[in-house]
């Protein structure tokens, strides 16, 4: 009996926090009056259809998650190339953006500007804010790809909406190219 009487105890409690209302998260407000994410959005994959080098006019595909509990909507990106033995340089009149993943495409999004301060620095911003709970990808079109093999890493910064706004890191993203290795003859 004292089991069934612990047991019961703990399902009405556990049915109890269950039933509680859930509240969405808000913004983050500093003291500033900045507006921050509640919870940062996450950099899921950085790829490129092609990563030999040399290649010309490749796109490089970067897939970033707005979580549910973002408590804003993402409004900018910011791309930075940290490594590499080569500046890489972004062709700004040919960025794509669309809900989804590179392999799993969806609903196009309009991409209000593209600015690029120089070679090593991109920004991408939203013509409309992507909401919590989405996956968003940016192709960044490349001029052509490096002459040098190696690694080549960009460092990627979320911007929420708003006036007055904090960016947050999140994460490099790698991408790495090969020399083609095949010879005629």
């Amino acid at each position: 009996m004292k089991y069934v009487s612990s047991f019961l105890s703990t399902l009405f409690i556990g049915v109890g926090i269950c039933s509680l209302p859930q509240f969405a998260a808000n913004a983050v407000t500093l003291g500033s009056g900045a507006i921050a994410f509640a919870q940062s959005p996450t950099l899921i994959s950085a790829s490129t259809p092609h990563n030999e080098t040399s290649v010309s006019d490749t796109t490089y595909y970067f897939t970033v998650k707005v979580p549910a509990a973002a408590g804003e909507s993402l409004q900018q990106l910011t791309f930075t190339q940290v490594t590499g033995t080569e500046e890489i340089e972004f062709n700004p009149n040919d960025t794509v953006a669309f809900v989804g993943t590179r392999d799993r495409r969806g609903e196009k999004l309009a991409v209000k500007s593209v600015v690029t301060n120089d070679k090593q620095n991109f920004t991408v911003t939203f013509a409309n804010p992507v909401p919590p709970d989405q996956t968003v990808t940016i192709g960044l079109r490349t001029y052509r790809n490096p002459f040098n093999d190696g690694v080549y890493l960009f460092g990627v910064k979320a911007f929420p909406s708003g006036q007055q706004t904090i960016g947050q890191f999140l994460g490099v993203g790698r991408l790495q190219f090969y020399k083609d290795t095949y010879s005629e003859g």
